[in-house]
């Protein structure tokens, strides 16, 4: 996974930028099949914001957080992207089940 962290009137510092990466790794635990994604980190009076755009293939995820702390900000990010990525990976996933062979009415009343 191809990752790229942003800052828009902001500094990404290393803390920063390991905590996004410590973070985002629940996600290639549970969906191995995300190409890149992008990260941006903004201030905006005060507020801290948390934006990520994940691409896989066929589909863009996206997701966005907004707080006075920037931690949590991206504590939120990644709990709302990680819900994301399982509801597609559910959706993707063959739910195709075996059929299961039924006994003759007979055979059952014995």
């Amino acid at each position: 996974m191809n990752l790229n962290i942003n800052g828009h009137h902001l500094e990404v510092t290393p803390a920063i930028r390991s905590y996004v990466i410590e973070k985002l790794d629940r996600i290639k635990r549970h969906f191995d099949h995300v190409i890149d994604a992008s990260v941006t980190l903004s201030v905006i009076k005060l507020v801290q914001r948390a934006e990520i755009t994940l691409h896989v293939r066929g589909r863009d995820i996206h997701a966005e957080a907004h707080h006075d702390n920037l931690y949590a900000a991206i504590d939120a990010l990644a709990d709302k992207i990680d819900r994301q990525v399982l509801r597609h990976k559910d959706k993707v996933t063959n739910h195709n089940h075996v059929p299961v062979k039924h006994q003759p009415a007979e055979a059952a009343t014995e």
